[in-house]
């Protein structure tokens, strides 16, 4: 890159961040904890749902310690909603790990921070620079849009020889002593104004030099992957409820999902009804006999490239026996329905317990 072209980006993205740039929590203590955090947070999350999330994680958790001490039922139940639960359970694995091996901080060292579960070249990065102004770039989804539209990159932004162009650019853009501002100025233009949809053109600095924007291919870059297939599924789920307690099991410790609870269930097989798969289901994880199943509704969520309706019942038991035999879980409990909130759901199985709180029908005495 031009030095000339190079002074003109740094000048005019630090300028811009400077009027622009957002007031989030992190921003104001820089903590190394608080970075951390947010940058594991903001992976695969709105800003917006983010920054409450940090919130009501700082509350409970201030410090790494707090992290350490706390119970993995607790982070994954503060963690819950954001999905993609191994941030989570990795966060509490290198808590432990700083405890015993760090006095409970986060090391000023890249490749001491590579060493933590969860923390990889992106994330260091963004640590080394933001919470301790060193001069280590970073390239996440907000740069990776800006530098394709820049430079205008017409193959996948994803290949191997992109990637490397992306993070040399990133490093060789970098003006030295100032990697927190220019780090945070970058991935905030791609989240205000170099938008994957709509982007604001208008009000970019960069729309006088921007190739894609000369070329009027601004909605084609970047160059995406060619998609995986879809794939829709349908699964019933149930809630037992005897004697006003509820039946919950928590799933393995390894697996999708894994040591969230849930209610039992799963997919339909060819040429079954819910109802059908529902029973067969509880028999074949549980042993427990369900029937007098109650319709719910349907909820309909996604994970990956799946696409799952959900069809949701109370059900009873039919034989009397309320000891499960497990089969797909490590724990069970009855529970009354007052104790759900305080245990960490899938996705779909939280969507149900919200669609519960607008039910007409009332939980089965």
């Amino acid at each position: 890159m031009k030095k000339k072209t190079r002074e003109i980006l740094r000048a005019r993205l630090l300028h811009w961040f400077a009027e622009h740039g957002r007031d989030l929590p992190w921003r104001r203590t820089y903590s190394p904890y608080h970075i951390w955090i947010s940058e594991i947070m903001l992976q695969q999350t709105q800003m917006d749902r983010a920054v409450s999330y940090f919130e009501r994680w700082m509350k409970h958790l201030p410090h790494i310690a707090a992290v350490a001490d706390a119970p993995e039922e607790k982070i994954l139940k503060l963690w819950e909603g954001l999905g993609y639960y191994n941030r989570a359970r990795n966060i509490h694995r290198s808590a432990l790990l700083l405890l015993q091996n760090h006095m409970g901080k986060l090391p000023e060292d890249y490749d001491e921070l590579l060493r933590l579960p969860g923390i990889g070249k992106y994330t260091a990065g963004a640590i080394m620079s933001l919470a301790f102004n060193r001069d280590y770039p970073v390239v996440d989804a907000n740069v990776e849009r800006i530098f394709s539209r820049l430079f205008n990159i017409s193959t996948p932004i994803k290949s191997i020889e992109n990637r490397n162009f992306l993070w040399e650019t990133a490093q060789d853009l970098l003006p030295a002593g100032k990697a927190r501002s220019f780090n945070q100025a970058l991935m905030e233009l791609g989240g205000l104004i170099c938008l994957p949809e709509k982007p604001q053109c208008r009000t970019c600095p960069f729309t006088d030099i921007c190739e894609a924007f000369r070329h009027d291919l601004i909605a084609e870059r970047p160059v995406k992957p060619g998609k995986k297939r879809t794939v829709y599924i349908e699964m019933a789920t149930g809630i037992l409820v005897h004697r006003n307690r509820i039946f919950i099991q928590k799933r393995p410790s390894e697996g999708v999902w894994a040591n969230l609870w849930e209610f039992p269930g799963g997919q339909l097989e060819k040429n079954e009804s819910p109802e059908e798969a529902l029973v067969r289901e509880f028999a074949e994880e549980t042993e427990l006999a369900v029937g007098r199943l109650v319709k719910i509704g349907v909820v309909k969520h996604s994970y990956t490239f799946y696409r799952v309706t959900l069809h949701c019942y109370f059900c009873r038991l039919t034989d009397g026996g309320t000891t499960p035999v497990l089969h797909a879980a490590q724990q069970y409990r009855w529970i009354s329905r007052q104790e759900l909130p305080n245990h960490a759901f899938p996705a779909g199985h939280r969507k149900l317990l919200e669609l519960l709180q607008h039910h007409a029908t009332a939980f089965p005495g």
